[in-house]
């Protein structure tokens, strides 16, 4: 699926450029993940990166991948005992 929408040509022409590309997927994929519209696969998907470097893309940018409470952190150690 492809969404068209009307630029300036001038930003057209900038945003030609294959690291302009990247840094738009990028942006929209971290945009997508933060709303819980995509998983963080889809996003690095999205972003086309793996999903290592976009766990490391969220971490530059303050982006959670781990969303849990510490107290439900806490409860779910509780008895933990690895073997």
């Amino acid at each position: 699926m492809q969404i068209a929408i009307e630029l300036p040509n001038d930003f057209v022409e900038f945003q030609a450029t294959p690291e302009i590309r990247q840094e738009i997927s990028i942006s929209y994929a971290l945009w997508l993940y933060q709303r819980e519209r995509v998983t963080l696969v889809k996003a690095a998907e999205l972003a086309g990166v793996n999903l290592y470097d976009f766990m490391s893309i969220c971490k530059t940018n303050r982006v959670p991948v781990i969303d849990i409470t510490r107290e439900s952190l806490l409860e779910e150690l509780t008895g933990f005992n690895p073997t």
